[in-house]
């Protein structure tokens, strides 16, 4: 597990998924948390790989690109966020 990314509005968390009879291999899985609107959403296996390329495309596009363009960036894929957070 290891933070990316954290500003005022999301947090994006990569996570180790294991791939099944593949002998220990593994692919990235990546964890967005909306925080106004107190959800959370787990992206995995072919859309883990198009955030991925779409994180890269951004940053190869934009010499610095800053939180807006980031927010804005992740903020197309809240809407999939149907898990909200609780608090333990």
């Amino acid at each position: 597990m290891q933070m990316l990314y954290n500003s005022d509005s999301y947090t994006v968390v990569q996570f180790d998924v294991a791939v099944d009879d593949a002998g220990g291999l593994t692919r990235d899985g990546y964890e967005i948390v909306d925080k106004f609107a107190r959800k959370e959403l787990f992206l995995e296996g072919l859309l883990a790989e198009q955030f991925k390329q779409g994180v890269k495309a951004l940053i190869d596009a934009t010499p610095e690109p800053g939180v807006e363009e980031f927010d804005a960036f992740i903020g197309g894929y809240t809407s999939l966020a149907q898990q909200s957070v609780i608090l333990h």
